[in-house]
Protein backbone atom coordinates (compact mmCIF):
# COMPACT_ATOMS: atom_id res chain seq x y z
CA UNK A 1 0.00 0.00 0.00
CA UNK A 2 1.40 3.13 -1.14
CA UNK A 3 1.17 6.34 1.05
CA UNK A 4 -1.05 9.62 0.22
CA UNK A 5 1.22 12.02 -1.38
CA UNK A 6 -0.11 14.85 1.32
CA UNK A 7 1.17 12.58 4.19
CA UNK A 8 4.81 11.41 2.66
CA UNK A 9 4.53 15.77 1.74
CA UNK A 10 3.88 16.11 5.76
CA UNK A 11 5.82 13.53 6.89
CA UNK A 12 9.07 15.28 4.55
CA UNK A 13 7.73 18.81 6.00
CA UNK A 14 8.32 17.30 9.83
CA UNK A 15 11.12 16.16 9.29
CA UNK A 16 12.42 18.86 8.00
CA UNK A 17 11.10 21.06 10.87
CA UNK A 18 12.66 18.86 13.17
CA UNK A 19 15.87 18.77 11.85
CA UNK A 20 15.59 22.77 11.46
CA UNK A 21 14.81 23.48 15.21
CA UNK A 22 17.44 21.44 16.33
CA UNK A 23 20.02 24.05 14.51
CA UNK A 24 18.05 26.65 16.55
CA UNK A 25 19.08 24.70 19.55
CA UNK A 26 15.74 22.92 20.63
CA UNK A 27 16.87 19.07 21.59
CA UNK A 28 14.01 16.93 20.02
CA UNK A 29 12.57 14.98 22.48
CA UNK A 30 9.89 12.84 20.48
CA UNK A 31 8.27 13.34 17.08
CA UNK A 32 4.40 12.15 16.38
CA UNK A 33 3.37 11.89 20.09
CA UNK A 34 0.08 9.82 19.92
CA UNK A 35 -2.84 9.44 22.71
CA UNK A 36 -6.46 9.14 22.51
CA UNK A 37 -6.78 13.48 22.07
CA UNK A 38 -5.09 13.61 19.21
CA UNK A 39 -1.01 13.97 18.56
CA UNK A 40 1.75 16.44 18.69
CA UNK A 41 4.16 16.69 16.13
CA UNK A 42 7.61 17.41 17.71
CA UNK A 43 7.98 17.67 21.80
CA UNK A 44 11.50 19.42 22.20
CA UNK A 45 13.56 20.73 25.01
CA UNK A 46 14.71 24.86 24.69
CA UNK A 47 16.19 25.94 27.83
CA UNK A 48 14.08 25.21 30.47
CA UNK A 49 11.05 25.04 28.55
CA UNK A 50 9.20 21.73 27.31
CA UNK A 51 7.63 22.14 23.81
CA UNK A 52 4.80 20.97 22.35
CA UNK A 53 5.16 22.24 18.19
CA UNK A 54 2.68 21.65 15.54
CA UNK A 55 3.83 21.96 12.07
CA UNK A 56 1.95 22.72 9.56
CA UNK A 57 2.28 23.13 5.94
CA UNK A 58 0.75 24.93 3.47
CA UNK A 59 1.15 24.60 -0.92
CA UNK A 60 -0.04 28.24 -1.01
CA UNK A 61 -1.48 30.67 1.40
CA UNK A 62 -4.79 31.09 -0.49
CA UNK A 63 -6.71 29.40 2.49
CA UNK A 64 -5.31 31.00 5.03
CA UNK A 65 -1.28 30.78 6.27
CA UNK A 66 -0.75 27.22 7.83
CA UNK A 67 -0.72 29.54 10.99
CA UNK A 68 -3.59 30.38 10.83
CA UNK A 69 -5.11 27.27 10.13
CA UNK A 70 -4.14 26.31 14.34
CA UNK A 71 -8.03 26.76 15.09
CA UNK A 72 -9.04 26.77 18.61
CA UNK A 73 -10.41 23.05 18.77
CA UNK A 74 -7.05 21.92 17.17
CA UNK A 75 -5.11 24.03 20.16
CA UNK A 76 -7.32 22.16 22.64
CA UNK A 77 -6.19 18.83 21.43
CA UNK A 78 -2.92 20.23 21.33
CA UNK A 79 -3.42 21.04 24.95
CA UNK A 80 -5.05 17.76 26.34
CA UNK A 81 -2.25 15.29 24.36
CA UNK A 82 0.34 17.50 26.22
CA UNK A 83 -1.30 16.89 29.60
CA UNK A 84 -1.63 13.31 28.96
CA UNK A 85 2.31 13.65 27.62
CA UNK A 86 3.08 15.17 31.01
CA UNK A 87 1.02 12.55 33.01
CA UNK A 88 2.81 9.62 30.86
CA UNK A 89 6.54 10.91 31.64
CA UNK A 90 5.90 12.05 35.01
CA UNK A 91 6.99 15.58 33.71
CA UNK A 92 7.46 17.78 36.97
CA UNK A 93 4.64 19.85 37.38
CA UNK A 94 7.30 22.99 37.70
CA UNK A 95 8.41 22.39 34.25
CA UNK A 96 7.61 25.08 32.41
CA UNK A 97 5.48 24.32 29.04
CA UNK A 98 4.78 26.07 25.73
CA UNK A 99 3.12 25.91 22.36
CA UNK A 100 5.01 26.29 19.33
CA UNK A 101 3.67 26.25 16.01
CA UNK A 102 5.88 26.67 13.25
CA UNK A 103 4.69 27.39 9.35
CA UNK A 104 6.49 25.86 6.57
CA UNK A 105 6.77 25.71 2.45
CA UNK A 106 8.18 25.10 0.06
CA UNK A 107 9.39 27.94 -2.47
CA UNK A 108 9.62 27.38 -6.21
CA UNK A 109 13.27 26.14 -6.08
CA UNK A 110 12.13 23.79 -3.91
CA UNK A 111 14.04 25.30 -0.83
CA UNK A 112 11.70 24.91 2.43
CA UNK A 113 11.19 28.09 4.63
CA UNK A 114 9.96 28.17 8.07
CA UNK A 115 8.13 30.43 10.26
CA UNK A 116 8.71 30.41 14.09
CA UNK A 117 5.97 31.43 16.10
CA UNK A 118 7.02 30.44 19.79
CA UNK A 119 4.08 30.67 22.44
CA UNK A 120 1.93 30.94 20.01
CA UNK A 121 -1.41 29.95 22.31
CA UNK A 122 -1.66 29.62 25.80
CA UNK A 123 -1.82 25.92 27.42
CA UNK A 124 -4.86 26.36 29.99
Amino acid sequence: MTQRPQKTTGQAAEAHVAHWLAQQGLTILQRNYHCQYGEVDIVAQHGESLVFVEVRFRHSASHGTALESVTYAKQQRLVHTALHYLHAYQVSENTRCRFDVVGVYKDTASTWHCQWIQDAFEGA
